[in-house]
């Protein structure tokens, strides 16, 4: 393998506000691999859950040690990597585990999805983010989502620092901006979660959940702030779910399938992020057990590009609740892929691997293009000829 690590950065459109604080741009890491005449990418960057922060210089730190290491491997087998995987810290094992998957689907010709046997041309209505701010500010937002698409799913995020009643202000006035659509345009109005980011205490959790069932809100999504203790994180929600009305939704405190399989008893549904879960191996095994156990599977992002939201979006024909959302809020994206049908339904790119190729003109394919990396849009993706299988020694028949 020939690996390489190249920085980017994006930038939002309109700045998302949360419980933890403000985003309006980010630097981003691309990690591609080479082998066999196949690239494959993968995406990562930093982020804060609360009680977990991971920095993109610490990330590339990692990627960088590691690459050494990969120079004599082959990407395939990938079960052979997986020692050297292992101790990377989530975010950067799923910039690897991305380009492994992209790099598997290129060389067959194929789209991740596919090769998991799963509909690849399934497509779900995204819901698109409200961040925190004035009433004013967030219908402006809501209006501009409209603008965009149809928004049929709205996630409004709470946990205001201003407090309860401010999270209770804007819950009214967005619902009231849907219920006003719905009645001007006909059709089922949009669907209205929330999301408090862990913002509230077990007391005001208990008080606003049967208040926004009364609103009209279909599900809320980490009410309570994740805990490093897997025990006592799983007892809130314990303590919450017999007086939720509401899909109960675990976010920040569900990372891998132990947390799944620890948090099942006491939620409605997970939300999976690649960067969270340290890629599409892990992120494929929690929606499988998450479905077995009964749960509803949301699939979330950070601020990431079109790659990382590409690369989740094989895993949509599992999916009840995508919210992939945040490369359409993006001025700069470098990368194309993931496609809006009917309005604001959502499908992974129709390529092989993640579906996803370069812009063209984008500062990053002009990097690429100058450390020698081949060309690859979204219209190169199609998927390949499949390279023929070996026949064993001894002719054609001589099968064991």
């Amino acid at each position: 393998m020939r690996c390489s690590l190249h920085r980017f950065g994006l930038t939002k459109a309109v700045p998302l506000a949360i419980s933890r604080g403000t985003t309006a741009a980010v630097e981003h890491l691309l990690f591609a691999i080479e082998a066999e005449g196949c690239t494959g990418w993968g995406e990562s960057g930093g982020f804060d859950t609360g009680h977990r922060c991971y920095e993109t210089a610490q990330i590339a730190a990692e990627l960088e040690a590691l690459m050494p290491r990969l120079a004599d491997l082959s990407p395939q087998p990938q079960q052979a990597l997986e020692p050297l995987l292992a101790p990377l810290s989530p975010p950067a094992r799923c910039a690897v585990d991305m380009a492994l998957h992209d790099w598997w689907g290129q060389r067959l010709g194929l789209p991740v999805a596919s090769l998991w046997g799963l509909d690849s041309q399934r497509a779900v209505a995204t819901s698109v983010t409200l961040g925190l701010g004035a009433v004013p500010a967030v219908l402006e937002r809501l209006e501009r989502w409209w603008d965009q698409l149809p928004a049929s799913r709205i996630k409004l995020k709470l946990g205001s620092p201003d407090g309860v009643e401010h999270d209770r202000s804007l819950v009214l006035a967005v619902a009231a901006a849907i219920e006003a659509r719905q009645q001007r345009l006909g059709g089922a109005p949009a669907e209205l979660q929330v999301d408090a980011n862990g913002g509230w205490s077990l007391e005001t959790a208990r008080a606003m959940v049967t208040w926004l069932a009364d609103a009209g809100v279909v599900l809320v999504e980490q009410p309570l702030p994740p805990l490093l203790d897997p025990e006592a994180d799983a007892a809130q929600f314990a303590a919450l779910e017999l007086d939720c009305p509401i899909a109960l939704v675990a976010d920040e405190s569900c990372w891998n399938l132990a947390d799944v399989v620890r948090l099942a008893p006491y939620v409605d549904g997970i939300n999976i992020k690649l960067l969270k879960s340290g890629g599409l191996s892990e992120a494929l095994l929690m929606a499988r057990a998450a479905q077995r156990l009964g749960l509803e599977v949301m699939l979330g992002c950070y601020s990431d590009s079109a790659l990382l939201n590409g690369a989740a979006a094989q895993l949509l024909p599992l999916v009840n609740w995508p919210d992939l959302d945040s490369h359409l809020n993006l001025i700069d994206d470098p990368f194309e892929g993931p496609q809006l049908v009917q309005g604001d339904g959502l499908r992974a790119g129709s390529g092989a691997g993640l579906g996803v190729g370069l812009r063209s003109g984008s500062s990053l394919a002009e990097v690429l293009a100058a450390a020698g990396s081949p060309p690859r849009t979204t219209a190169g993706t199609r998927p390949q000829t499949p390279p023929p299988v070996p026949a064993p020694e001894g002719g054609p028949h001589a099968w064991p």
